[in-house]
C-alpha cells in the first residue's frame, strides 16, 4: 500500500528533478534581460532604420519577448543561442583551410515552426526573416503552450557529428543523452526474422518479403496470391510463419537512435533517466522516445543531418577551387528566369525536396514563378493537404490565376466562408500550411490560442486522427456562434482533420523552399560541381545513383568510370567531367581506396597491373582489384580487360584469396615478368561492359540499357520522349527499368510506378483492380511493359496501366536482372 501510494503521488514533471543547464552569463544578468539585450543589438543588422519591416519587426520582437518570459523560457532561447555558437565554432574549425571558408556559409540552418520567430532570426537560430514572409507564430509560441516549443537544426553531416562531439564534451558525457525510438516489426521484416529463424529457403523468404503486401490482410491469404506460393499457408513451417509474422507485427523490434534529438541536463540523466551505452563509441542513449521525454518536460535539442546541406558544403569547395572565390548563396540572385523555366519543366532530379515524382507532375502545373511559390511546392505533395482535398482546386485556382494575368484580368479565389480569406488568401481558399489549420479554427470557429494549442499537440502525436475527432463539438459550437452554417463548419473541419495525416507550416515549408532553390542555381550554373556533390553525399533523395548517372549525362556532365591512375577515393571533378572515385567500387572500403590513393601520390601512378598488385594495400584482396578491372579501372595500361583479368590470376591465383592478408601478396616485391603474362584475350562487348559497370557499381556511367535492346524490344513500344506527341486517349505500350514504386497510405488504393528507358522517364498509374491481377510483376519485376491509356493534362503525361507484364527480351536483359539497381519504393 505504501509503494502504492506513493506511486499515484508521483508527478513525473515534478519529481524526477529534470532542469535544463544555464546559459553562458547567467550569473551576470538575469535571462529576460540578457535575451532582450542580444536581440535588440542585433535589431538594427537585420532591419534598418529605413527598412519597410523595421516597424513590423519591432513589435514582433516585443511580442515574443513578452510570451518567452511569461512562459519562464529566456534561458531556454540564450543556451540554444549558446549551441548555435559553438556550432559556429564547430563550423570554423571545420572548414579551417579550405576554400569554402570565405563563402559565408551558414553552420546550419532552422526548420520547422521556430523559423517563424523573430528571437530565433535574430539568434541566429533561422535564416528566413518572418516579418518580410509573413510567418504565423503562434503555431510556435502562444499564450498557453503546454511544452516548451522545438527548435529543430539542420546541419551539414560532418559539422553536426562534431557538434555532437563538442556538446558531450562542455556539458559533461554524464549530462548529455540521445533520445532513443522504437522501431517496430513490418511484414517484410517479420517475414525475414522469422523465416530465418525457422531455417526456411532464404530465397523464398525473400520473394515473400518482396512481393507480400502489407495491407491486403492477412500474410496466409497473401501466400496464396503469389506466384509458386498456393497452398503453402497450411504447410509445415510456413503455417508457423504466418501466424508468428501477424503476431509480431507492430511490436517494438530494437531500440534505436532518435534521428537528433539529444537531452541536456542540469542533474546526471542516470539519476532521472534509464541509459545505456550507443552503438558509436563515447554516446548515451536515453530509453524514452521523444514523446516520453515530452510528457516528462524533457528539453529536446535537435541537431538534425541534412544531406543536401552537404551537398552544397562541397559543391560551394569545389566552385572555389576552380573560379578562386566560392558564391555566396544569401546573395545570388532568386529570381533567375532561367532557374525557374527549369524548374517548371521539371528538370528537377537530383535537386531539393522538389523531385519526385509527384513533384515533378506539379511542377509543370502550378508553374512555380518565386520562392513564396517553391514554399507551396514543398508543402502541398504531403498527406495532409492530399487527404484535405486541397491539391487539385490549388492547382485549377492557380491555372485560373496564370489565365487571368495572361488576360490583365484580377483574380480573387473562391474560399468556403468569408471569414476564411485573410488567412487563405496566399494559398488560393485552400488549406495547405499547418499553421493554417490554427488560423483556419481561429477565425471561423473562434478558438482560443489554448484551444488551438491543444489542436496542434493532438495533431502532431501518431495516430492523432481519433484525438482531433474530439474537437468537432467545440468546432461547431464556436463556427454556429459566427454565423457559420453546420454545413459549412463540418466541411472545413474535415479539412482540419487531414492535417493529423501530417503536413509543414509554412515556416519549415520557406525554409526548405529557399534550399531546393539554391540547390537548383548550384545545378544549373555549376553541375558538374553539383553532381559531383551529389554523388559523394549519397544516399538522399528520391532516386538511385543510375538514374542520378544519365540525368547528369543529360545535363552534358559526362560520367567517367573509375581508374586506377586518375580516380580519388569519392568522386572528383575531372575537366567537364565527373571522375567515379575509387570507393564507389564493390569490395572497396574506404581505407583501401585512401591507402591506394595514397600511396600513388608517394611513389607515382602504377605503371603496369602487376605493379599495381604489389604495390597496392596488402587488405584489397583478389576480389576487389577483379571489380577495379572489370569497369575499366585499369584500362590505361593498354590492355584488353580479360588480359588484365588473366595478369592479376596469374599474380595472384585463386588460393591467395584464401590468405590471411586478403591477398597472398607472396613475394611480389621483386618487378620480375610473369612468362605468361602477354597472351591475348578480346575485349568486352558493349553488353558486357554494361554488365560490369552495374556488377560492380551498382550504376551504370555510360549507356541505359534498353539501348542495347531497342531494335529487339516488342514492336510498337513508345519511348518517354515520343509520348508527349501522342494523343490524349491513345492505347500506347510503354517499358522501362524501374525507377520507383509508391503506393501512398492517401491513394486509395493506387500504385505509381516510374520507368526509365533511354530517353527518360514516364508516369505509370496503377488503378487497384490492375494492381490485384499483376501483383507480382508491379511489385517484383526489375523491367515492365505496360499497355495502357494516354492521360494528358496541362503539361503532365501519364500511362493509365490496363495491362502490365515483366518485359521478356533476350538473354541480355535476364541477364542483368540479377543486377539491376533496386527501385525505391514507398507503400
Amino acid at each position: 500500500m505504501a509503494i502504492a501510494e506513493r506511486c499515484q503521488a508521483f508527478d513525473l514533471t515534478r519529481d524526477l528533478g529534470y532542469t535544463f543547464p544555464d546559459f553562458r552569463g547567467a550569473d551576470r544578468a538575469p535571462a529576460p534581460q540578457a535575451l532582450a539585450e542580444l536581440c535588440r543589438a542585433r535589431m538594427s543588422a537585420r532591419y534598418h532604420e529605413d527598412s519597410v519591416h523595421r516597424s513590423a519587426a519591432e513589435r514582433r520582437l516585443a511580442e515574443e519577448l513578452t510570451l518567452i518570459e511569461h512562459h519562464r523560457l529566456s534561458g531556454f532561447f540564450l543556451v540554444y543561442h549558446d549551441l548555435f555558437e559553438l556550432a559556429r565554432e564547430v563550423a570554423a574549425d571545420v572548414r579551417r583551410g579550405s576554400r569554402r571558408a570565405s563563402g559565408n556559409l551558414l553552420p546550419g540552418r532552422g526548420r520547422g515552426s521556430s523559423v517563424s520567430s523573430i528571437v530565433c532570426y535574430l539568434l541566429g537560430l533561422s535564416h528566413i526573416d518572418p516579418i518580410a514572409n509573413h510567418l504565423f507564430l503562434g503555431r510556435f509560441l502562444n499564450d498557453t503552450l503546454a511544452s516548451v516549443p522545438d527548435i529543430d537544426l539542420d546541419f551539414p553531416r560532418e559539422i553536426r557529428e562534431e557538434l555532437i562531439r563538442r556538446v558531450y564534451k562542455r556539458y559533461g558525457d554524464e549530462h548529455v543523452g540521445l533520445v532513443c525510438s522504437f522501431p517496430t516489426y513490418r511484414l517484410r521484416s517479420a517475414v525475414r526474422e522469422i523465416g530465418k529463424a525457422l531455417d526456411l529457403p532464404l530465397g523464398e523468404i525473400e520473394l515473400v518479403a518482396k512481393l507480400a503486401d502489407r495491407r491486403s490482410g492477412a500474410l496466409a491469404d497473401e501466400l496464396e496470391q503469389l506466384p509458386g506460393f498456393a497452398g503453402r499457408k497450411d504447410a509445415p513451417l510456413w503455417k508457423e510463419l504466418c501466424e508468428l509474422a501477424e503476431e509480431v507485427r507492430g511490436l517494438p523490434r530494437h531500440v534505436s537512435q532518435h534521428v537528433g534529438g539529444m537531452v541536456i541536463s542540469s542533474r546526471p540523466l542516470v539519476e532521472i533517466v534509464p541509459l545505456e551505452r550507443a552503438a558509436m563509441e563515447d554516446r548515451v542513449v536515453c530509453q524514452w522516445d521523444k514523446d516520453s521525454c515530452d510528457d516528462a518536460r524533457f528539453i529536446k535539442i535537435d541537431f538534425l543531418a541534412l544531406g543536401m546541406l552537404s551537398l552544397v558544403e562541397e559543391c560551394v569547395e569545389l566552385i572555389a577551387r576552380k573560379e578562386g572565390r566560392p558564391p555566396d548563396l544569401s546573395r545570388i540572385d532568386f529570381n533567375d528566369t532561367a532557374v525557374y523555366d527549369r524548374i517548371c519543366m521539371g528538370d528537377t532530379v537530383g535537386l531539393f525536396q522538389i523531385e519526385s515524382r509527384a513533384q515533378i507532375q506539379m511542377l509543370r502545373r502550378t508553374r512555380p514563378r518565386d520562392l513564396g511559390d517553391l514554399a507551396v511546392e514543398v508543402a502541398i505533395v504531403r498527406p495532409g493537404p492530399i487527404v484535405g482535398g486541397a491539391v487539385n482546386p490549388y492547382v485549377r485556382r492557380r491555372e485560373a490565376q496564370r489565365h487571368a494575368r495572361e488576360a490583365g484580368r484580377p483574380y480573387e479565389p473562391p474560399v468556403d466562408h468569408p471569414l476564411l480569406r485573410e488567412c487563405l488568401d496566399e494559398t488560393l481558399g485552400v488549406i495547405l500550411y499547418q499553421d493554417q489549420v490554427l488560423q483556419v479554427c481561429q477565425a471561423l470557429a473562434g478558438f482560443t490560442s489554448g484551444q488551438a494549442e491543444a489542436l496542434r499537440r493532438a495533431m502532431s502525436r501518431r495516430r492523432s486522427r481519433d484525438l482531433m475527432g474530439g474537437f468537432w463539438e467545440e468546432f461547431r459550437v464556436g463556427a454556429l456562434a459566427r454565423g457559420v452554417p453546420e454545413s459549412t463548419a463540418e466541411k472545413v473541419f474535415t479539412q482540419v482533420i487531414a492535417f493529423s495525416e501530417f503536413g509543414f507550416p509554412k515556416s519549415h515549408a520557406a525554409a526548405f523552399g529557399l534550399l531546393a532553390y539554391q540547390s537548383a542555381w548550384l545545378r544549373h550554373y555549376h553541375p558538374v560541381e553539383y553532381y559531383v556533390g551529389l554523388f559523394n553525399n549519397q544516399p538522399m533523395g528520391f532516386y538511385s545513383l543510375d538514374v542520378l548517372s544519365r540525368d547528369a549525362q543529360r545535363n552534358d556532365v559526362q560520367i567517367r568510370p573509375p581508374d586506377v591512375n586518375a580516380s580519388d577515393v569519392w568522386c572528383t571533378v575531372d575537366g567537364s567531367a565527373l571522375r567515379v572515385g575509387l570507393g564507389f567500387v564493390r569490395n572497396w572500403s574506404e581505407e583501401t581506396a585512401t591507402a591506394t590513393v595514397l600511396e600513388r601520390e608517394q611513389r607515382g601512378p602504377f605503371r603496369s597491373v602487376g605493379d599495381f598488385v604489389r604495390r597496392a594495400p596488402p587488405a584489397l584482396k583478389r576480389t576487389s582489384i577483379e571489380a577495379l578491372v572489370w569497369v575499366g579501372g585499369c584500362d590505361g595500361f593498354g590492355l584488353t580487360r580479360r588480359e588484365l583479368l588473366w595478369q592479376v590470376g596469374l599474380w595472384l591465383p585463386p588460393k591467395a584469396s584464401r590468405s590471411g592478408d586478403g591477398r597472398g601478396r607472396r613475394q611480389l616485391e621483386l618487378a620480375l615478368d610473369h612468362p605468361h603474362e602477354h597472351l591475348r584475350f578480346g575485349g568486352l562487348a558493349a553488353h558486357e561492359r554494361l554488365l560490369a559497370e552495374y556488377a560492380t557499381l551498382g550504376f551504370s556511367a555510360g549507356a541505359h540499357p534498353f539501348s542495347l535492346v531497342r531494335e529487339a524490344l516488342p514492336p510498337g513500344i513508345v519511348s518517354s520522349d515520343k509520348l508527349a506527341t501522342r494523343e490524349h486517349g491513345a492505347m500506347i505500350e510503354v517499358a522501362g527499368l524501374v525507377v520507383a514504386r509508391q503506393r501512398p497510405e492517401t491513394a486509395k488504393g493506387f500504385v505509381f510506378v516510374l520507368l526509365e528507358d533511354e530517353a527518360g522517364m514516364s508516369n505509370v498509374i496503377v488503378r487497384p483492380d490492375i494492381y490485384d491481377r499483376y501483383r507480382a510483376a508491379v511489385r517484383g519485376e526489375p523491367f515492365l511493359l505496360v499497355h495502357g491509356t494516354l492521360a494528358k493534362d496541362d503539361g503532365t503525361v501519364n500511362v493509365i496501366a490496363e495491362k502490365v507484364e515483366g518485359l521478356q527480351c533476350g538473354p541480355f536483359l535476364k541477364t542483368m536482372r540479377r543486377v539491376a539497381p533496386d527501385s525505391k519504393d514507398w507503400g
